[in-house]
């Protein structure tokens, strides 16, 4: 299995448009491991495009429990369990991931229980075993280390970037932050930063499609970051691919990747790849593969 990033959902916010992408989630096969990074809508759907066996799941982490990143981690494993999942999983999240997958285990209580006894299915609930984590290292097991970096995604207080390490190679998820400049020594010469991006001129745009424009604006400008600070925290950071995810706006028809790119550019000047969903790249050479192409 090769190294690989699959971004599988690529707008930010949960909100979802005709013909529009998906929530936030991402596919991360590194050292013979599937790890799924943020499970927002769409996310079950998105393994199973990406050729993914729902019972190989392996490890499956939270950056902060917004819904565009966590409203689809229950119905996932669920899915995954009625789909023959019978090994152990580990889920990794802020504080609340526990009381999430028990409230969700609750919620699921009939379906669970007469499962179990029609069809002979394991216990779901002794499958998973949840990990609340805060900075620091959170997994060094097999090879494989991660550790966490909290950002600045007010008034999230638990938003987790996450550094992925294996065999020499190196992937970082900014989560949902703000400018944050320590960011970037965290994800010193990683060869992935995959990092959220927003564009000025879509906004406007944006809020005006919700009704609570003033509010939601006042948001994106204080946690979010725009593309090109994104570009900046790259830059800084030395790494060797930058990969523009968790699009705000994602669905604007008067705004291309080429927007992206330019703004990007402003200071970012090596490899860069914007983001969409079923977006593949490969890990050993950091370049977009299944027909995408890098600015």
């Amino acid at each position: 299995m090769p190294d690989r990033l699959v971004i599988l959902g690529s707008k930010g916010g949960p909100a979802l448009r005709p013909g529009g992408p998906w929530p936030s989630s991402s596919l991360l096969q590194i050292g013979g491991r599937n790890i799924v990074v943020d499970c927002g809508l769409g996310v079950t759907r998105g393994l199973v495009d990406a050729g993914i066996s729902l019972k190989a799941l392996d490890l499956i982490f939270v950056t902060h429990l917004h819904s565009d990143h966590v409203l689809e981690l229950g119905p996932l494993i669920h899915t995954a369990w009625t789909a023959g999942l019978a090994t152990p999983i580990g889920v990794f999240g802020p504080p609340g991931i526990d009381h999430y997958w028990r409230r969700f285990c609750q919620a699921m209580e009939f379906d669970i229980e007469i499962r179990i006894v029609d069809e002979g299915r394991p216990d779901i609930r002794d499958l998973v075993s949840t990990v609340e984590f805060g900075e620091g290292q959170v997994v060094e097991q097999r090879g494989l280390t991660v550790s966490a970096l909290r950002v600045d995604h007010p008034p999230v207080t638990d938003c987790f970037a996450l550094r992925f390490e294996h065999g020499g190679k190196s992937v970082v998820f900014s989560a949902d932050t703000a400018f944050f400049p320590p960011l970037a020594d965290f994800s010193r010469g990683a060869d992935i930063l995959v990092h959220e991006a927003m564009l000025e001129e879509g906004i406007e745009r944006l809020v005006a499609k919700t009704g609570n424009g003033a509010r939601l604006k006042e948001h994106l400008l204080a946690s979010h970051s725009f593309a090109e600070e994104a570009g900046r925290i790259a830059s800084d950071a030395g790494v060797k691919s930058l990969v523009l995810n968790h699009l705000i706006p994602a669905d604007d028809p008067e705004i291309g990747e080429a927007d992206w790119t330019a703004t990007a550019r402003k200071t970012w000047a090596g490899d860069l790849t914007i983001a969409r969903d079923g977006l593949v790249v490969e890990l050993s050479s950091t370049k977009a593969a299944a027909g995408e192409e890098t600015a």
